[in-house]
């Protein structure tokens, strides 16, 4: 959602899945598990998850599976796709069935001209967790992941059984920033309202889609992302003109998911809640919002990260997650997260 660094502002059932794996259908062995033209991943990142496509809500949703355990839900932030979790997803998958979905208009998943209000993208997730025959899971969300994840919270509390939301405000909840940015956050939140435009950004980005999405991350980033998984992002958004415009979906469906966020504060979400920021980014102003919305909200700082916290500082983010998701893994009450910052 990228409203960051703040400190600048101060059911069940799997009938009718229809399931296919890179190199063939569902069921059958792919040649190559890893996820095509992903550069660098993990050791033996491969052996463990498959990258799939389900057909599920009437879209054709890509996510990247393994692991063995209940299910985690990850979903990822603008303007990035699943691969923003490569470096947690193998500790998880030892504990838990791990599922890095690309949003709507994201990655590899289809790319329809509406429907990125947080309600729908939300229930996008609803029908692929449906399809894949997961009734309750916990949610991981970061940046436009944390609007998604709080939608799918609220708007369907008996499904999640913990969220981890990190690096975002709320539309409809806190106050946007103002027209006029102080200079050092201008390179740091310009784009949330260049992303809303119709059709002119599109026109203004295409074919400079390495410069634009460079430019943003680089901004945003204290530990610098490596250059191969700058021009994957970008890569993916050159891709296509569909590809680029579902980038902006997001942003162009911002009034209709500000009022929905305006409602569901009328009921506090009651599952316990995980909201992490980056030191150098949100810090604990992403615990403030979700004490906004939910009763039960625990904080973490990472130290000396900025806003792509799961990029920037995957050991870090790896042991809050750990530690928080330890009672669902389990099944059982379990130690809170100590506070950071």
């Amino acid at each position: 959602m990228r409203l960051t660094p703040i400190h600048c502002l101060r059911r069940g059932a799997a009938a009718g899945l229809a399931l296919m794996v890179f190199g063939g259908l569902a069921g059958t062995s792919s040649a190559a598990a890893r996820p095509p033209d992903a550069p660098r991943l993990p050791r033996g990142f491969g052996d463990t998850f498959t990258s799939r496509f389900v057909q599920a809500g009437g879209l054709r949703q890509h996510v990247v599976i393994g692991g063995d355990g209940p299910p985690l839900l990850l979903v990822h932030g603008w303007p990035q796709n699943w691969y923003q979790y490569r470096a947690l997803m193998p500790a998880l998958a030892r504990d838990f069935t791990v599922i890095a979905v690309d949003q709507r208009g994201m990655g590899r998943t289809q790319k329809p001209k509406r429907g990125y209000d947080s309600a729908t993208l939300a229930n996008d997730l609803v029908a692929l967790m449906d399809a894949l025959g997961h009734e309750r899971f916990s949610v991981v969300g970061f940046d436009t992941g944390m609007a998604i994840g709080y939608a799918l919270a609220a708007d369907h509390p008996e499904r999640v059984a913990r969220l981890v939301v990190g690096e975002a405000l709320l539309p409809g909840v806190t106050s946007p920033p103002p027209l006029f940015l102080p200079g050092p956050a201008v390179p740091l939140l310009w784009h949330l309202t260049f992303n809303r435009l119709e059709g002119l950004n599109e026109q203004l980005v295409r074919g400079r889609e390495d410069r634009f999405f460079s430019a943003v991350i680089d901004a945003e980033a204290t530990i610098q992302l490596p250059r191969y998984a700058v021009r994957y992002y970008a890569d993916g958004f050159a891709s296509s003109r569909a590809a680029l415009r579902g980038s902006f979906g997001f942003y162009r469906a911002w009034d209709a998911t500000a009022g929905q966020n305006e409602a569901r504060q009328a009921t506090k979400l009651t599952m316990p809640v995980l909201a992490i920021g980056g030191e150098k980014s949100s810090g604990n102003a992403v615990r403030a919002v979700m004490q906004k919305v939910a009763n039960d909200v625990q904080g973490l700082v990472i130290d000396g990260a900025g806003h792509f916290i799961a990029e920037e500082a995957p050991d870090a983010v790896l042991a809050g997650l750990t530690a928080f998701l330890a009672p669902y893994r389990d099944g059982s009450a379990g130690p809170r997260v100590a506070h950071g910052g």
